[in-house]
């Protein structure tokens, strides 16, 4: 079992309740969105990190971090990029190959709009940590924590950071 604290749209802010509540993770996972790479070093100082750079971040942060990552943890086929939409609605750039190969677990930021919600056409779930940064129209920063076990995806837990 792993436990991921997934978190999104920092735009260079990171809330100093972060690593309290990402504490008993095994893994930060990042959708993108990072901001600097002072905050990028921040979260590898905390954990381990899998971090997709978005649309804000420059080509330092783009020379370290990918665009896509696609990997297999627990069992679970996780598939975390930034811009990726949703179901019905994913983005032009990668609508034809997650139809053709779907992960079990998809993952975006971008929106700064919280969203967890089942694809049953593909067999998928969708998860948007929302924002939690500073930037944005997002009133409420948010995180999520959960489970991965033996192909399951469990114990899914919504974070609202205070202001």
């Amino acid at each position: 079992m792993k436990k991921i604290g997934l978190m999104s749209d920092t735009h260079g802010y990171l809330h100093p309740l972060v690593e309290k509540y990402f504490a008993n993770v095994d893994e930060i996972w990042h959708a993108g969105d990072i901001g600097t790479v002072a905050v990028a070093e921040a979260l590898e100082k905390m954990k381990p990190l899998r971090m997709v750079t978005g649309n804000i971040d420059g080509p330092e942060l783009r020379a370290l971090y990918p665009e896509d990552q696609r990997f297999t943890l627990e069992g679970v086929d996780v598939w975390i990029t930034h811009i990726g939409g949703y179901p019905g609605k994913y983005a032009p750039h990668i609508k034809q190959q997650i139809k053709s190969n779907p992960p079990k677990l998809f993952i975006c930021g971008h929106s700064h709009i919280l969203k967890v919600m089942n694809d049953p056409a593909l067999s998928l779930l969708h998860m948007n940590p929302g924002a939690c940064g500073t930037q944005g129209w997002h009133k409420v920063k948010t995180l999520l924590r959960f489970e991965l076990s033996e192909g399951r995806i469990q114990a899914l837990e919504v974070i609202e950071l205070p202001k």
